[in-house]
């Protein structure tokens, strides 16, 4: 994928505040600073989106939800808006904990150029790890997209890939009619030995385990063979981690205290 210079990108994308179409024009003088904990801009983001692809991985350690009309797939990591439990002050991510593809990609991402009917390559020019004649340029001697900045593009042009798989399978979950709505929350245990009220945390989208049960065999079969089944699973064996979001928010609670 070309660089490309065309206007200002538009909407609205989560820790995106100022994305550029990147060109050799604007920021050939740009590199990325080497930054051992480069995680503080997602610090804000208690959900991030996930593709199909990462379910396996993220359901270990994050419950994944469907939210708003399109049944987004969501990896939920905190309880509280603004805040991601799994990114700690200084910018360093969880030991261990995996790292959704969204973040990963930060600062590139791809925006659609709907007057050439293509996509375009930007780069969020507000972010921290991006400065003048840094380590890594992002272009080389010759004003070409430098080694980096390559495998940066093929990195987003992978994710838009699975990003509309994502979307295929949300299609075929909606197609069979298997969501349903969900609620998390939970309760503390008073000093009388007795239980709080619920305190609701969400309410999304999930798959509705009655209703996979009660499909036909040969739907089953086909969920089975395409790999789409073993996403539900993936997806339904998560949602007991709102348990362990709770500790883990607890736990900082107490630490900030």
């Amino acid at each position: 994928m070309e660089t490309a210079t065309v206007g200002p990108v538009s909407g609205n994308v989560l820790f995106y505040t100022k994305p550029e179409p990147l060109s050799r024009e604007e920021h050939g003088k740009l590199g990325v600073l080497r930054m051992d904990k480069p995680y503080g801009f997602a610090s804000i983001g208690h959900v991030v989106p996930l593709t199909v692809a990462e379910f396996g991985f993220a359901g270990i350690n994050f419950p994944i939800i469907f939210a708003g009309e399109q049944r987004v797939p969501l990896c939920v990591m905190g309880v509280n808006a603004g805040e991601n439990l799994f990114i700690k002050n200084d910018g360093a991510f969880a030991t261990g904990a995996y790292i959704p593809a969204y973040i990963r990609r930060y600062p590139f991402v791809l925006a659609s150029d709907e007057s050439q009917n293509r996509m375009v390559v930007c780069i969020e020019r507000n972010a921290p790890m991006l400065g003048e004649n840094a380590e890594v340029p992002l272009f080389d001697d010759k004003g070409e997209p430098s080694e980096y900045t390559q495998s940066a593009i093929k990195f987003c042009e992978d994710f838009e890939t699975e990003r509309r798989r994502t979307e295929a399978f949300v299609d075929l979950l909606t197609s069979l009619d298997l969501f349903e709505t969900k609620q998390a929350s939970f309760q503390t245990t008073l000093p009388d030995g007795t239980q709080s009220a619920p305190v609701v945390l969400a309410d999304y989208f999930g798959v509705s385990e009655e209703k996979l049960g009660k499909l036909p065999a040969e739907k089953l079969a086909e969920l089975r063979d395409s790999g789409a089944l073993d996403k539900i699973y993936s997806h339904m064996a998560s949602l007991l981690g709102w348990d362990r979001l709770v500790m883990i928010a607890s736990e900082r609670a107490a630490q900030t205290a």
